[in-house]
This record gives structure tokens, C-alpha cells and sequence, in this order.
């Protein structure tokens, strides 16, 4: 069996920035921001790439500058999201979570149509290629609980930006809410 890396090729626009949550780093295809990823252990995906700018990512960067700043409620940057349908359908769904609001798996489900579909509604968040513009963190378990986050350094990171908002939550983990105060207070 031979097991090869995965080979990236540069995207047309790249940046990155620095954030209270780690460096983050954002792609554009020259009309939308196509990925957000945020630093996990020291690094991002794409780093031995040269950046280069576009008027997109040039506004994403200000928005984002000004969501963890806390005078930012919404984006308003095109992005471009590929997927499945049913992918598509819950970004949409998680697009129009506003600031401080919060729905669960099985909400989520229910508005796709597919109210029994938890996992899969789960696996379509853990998916969402621009995390925070769409706003992932914002599904919680039925209960209030944090069940995982992709995201830079997992549930640390979500409750970061859970609490950045004034949202409630509970971690599953009692040493996950420790965690959450190495990044730093939230704005």
C-alpha cells in the first residue's frame, strides 16, 4: 500500500491575519472568500503559499477585524460554498443565525428536512468551509452543550467565540472551559 501527502495547490488569493483565537487564514477564488481556516498547533493549511490580496479578502479581513473587536454583528462578503445539497442547505441555514443566537443539531435537521438527521446535520457543520463568516460555532446540542468544533483547537476555540457573543453553553468537558481561557478573554 502506498500512502502519498496531499499535495495543495496555491489558490488564487490568500491572507492571513491574526485574530484572539489564532492566525487565520482566508482564500478567495477573486469574487467570494472559498475558505477560513484558523491556526491549530502553531499552523495553518496552506502556508507555504506567498500571500496575495484581493478587494474580497481586503474586506473580510476588516469585517473580521471588527467581529472580534465587537462592533461587527454580520457579514456581509460573498462567499462561495461547494458542496452536497444537503451541505448547502445547512450553511444556508447556519447563514442566518444572527449575533448571540444559537440553534441545535436537530433544528437544524428539521429546517433541511431532515429532522432525524443529527450526525449527518453534525458532519455538514464540521464541513463548512468558512467557519465564523458562516457562523458553525452557533449550533450547540439540544441540551447546551459544546459536542466538538473543527476549528482551530477544537472546543476551546468554540466556547471562545460562544462567549464572544454572550452565548450560554456548556462544555462537555470540564477541562475544555479551562482550556478556553488560553486564548484569552473574549472582547
Amino acid at each position: 500500500m502506498t500512502i502519498r501527502s496531499a499535495t495543495f495547490t496555491a489558490p488564487p488569493f490568500l491572507v492571513r491575519v491574526d485574530s484572539p483565537i489564532g492566525r487565520l487564514e482566508l482564500t478567495s477564488d477573486g469574487q467570494a472568500v472559498t475558505s477560513l481556516s484558523i491556526e491549530r498547533a502553531g499552523s495553518l493549511p496552506l502556508e507555504e503559499f506567498p500571500q496575495r490580496s484581493n478587494a474580497v479578502l481586503e474586506t473580510a479581513k476588516e469585517q473580521l477585524a471588527e467581529y472580534f473587536a465587537g462592533t461587527r454583528r454580520d457579514f456581509d462578503v460573498p462567499v462561495a460554498l461547494v458542496g452536497t445539497e444537503f451541505q448547502k442547505a445547512v450553511w444556508s441555514e447556519l447563514s442566518s443565525l444572527g449575533w448571540g443566537e444559537v440553534a441545535s443539531y436537530g433544528s437544524i435537521g428539521a429546517a433541511t428536512g431532515r429532522a432525524t438527521a443529527g450526525r449527518a446535520v453534525g458532519g455538514a457543520v464540521g464541513a463548512n468551509p468558512v467557519p465564523i463568516i458562516v457562523p458553525c460555532h452557533r449550533i450547540l446540542a439540544g441540551n447546551g452543550k459544546i459536542t466538538g468544533y473543527s476549528g482551530g483547537n477544537g472546543i476551546p476555540t468554540k466556547a471562545w467565540l460562544l462567549d464572544h457573543e454572550g452565548i450560554v453553553h456548556r462544555t462537555v468537558l470540564a477541562s475544555a472551559s479551562a482550556s478556553a481561557g488560553e486564548l484569552g478573554a473574549p472582547a
